[in-house]
């Protein structure tokens, strides 16, 4: 029987780098989030991918050496243009909508939590402890949109 992506589990970091070249490619052509990595941090994904795959391996698998710190392109990019809590929602959509697009399993599972446990201390770190965590509309930190994201992750 063959198995389709979207009904393996992410197993390693050659499933990690397509789920982040499909994450990335949601991100860049993103609206609200897009400035972040290609205006304010001018991202060079050729340069960017193979760290954040480290982390990302590091952090599902233990198996990669990642000694960066992660809080410190945030912190800078804060200071240009200040991250709320609903550029950090769309970033959960988009990370989540990825992964749902391409895997099934617990790792896949464990990595949706991992990215919003991330992104909501991201948030509390830059914006304050007590920084609300809804949108002004008051639908959330992950705002419904979601739903509607699947799409996006069959880029290829």
């Amino acid at each position: 029987m063959t198995h389709t992506a979207a009904e393996a589990d992410i197993s390693g970091r050659a499933d990690l780098d397509v789920v982040l070249r499909h994450f990335y490619t949601a991100a860049f052509a993103d609206p609200g989030i897009g400035p972040f990595f290609t205006e304010i941090a001018g991202t060079d994904l050729g340069v960017h991918l193979p760290r954040i795959t480290d982390f990302w391996e590091r952090a599902l698998f233990r198996t990669a050496d990642y000694r960066r710190n992660a809080f410190a392109p945030h912190a800078a990019l804060h200071s240009a243009r200040e991250m709320t809590a609903e550029d950090f929602g769309r970033w959960v959509q988009l990370w989540r909508a990825t992964i749902d697009g391409l895997h099934r399993g617990p790792n896949a599972e464990r990595a949706k939590a991992m990215g919003e446990r991330i992104a909501l201390t991201m948030h509390k770190r830059l914006n304050g402890a007590d920084a609300p965590t809804e949108s002004a509309d008051g639908l959330g930190f992950v705002p419904l949109a979601a739903l509607g994201l699947h799409s996006l992750t069959s880029l290829a």
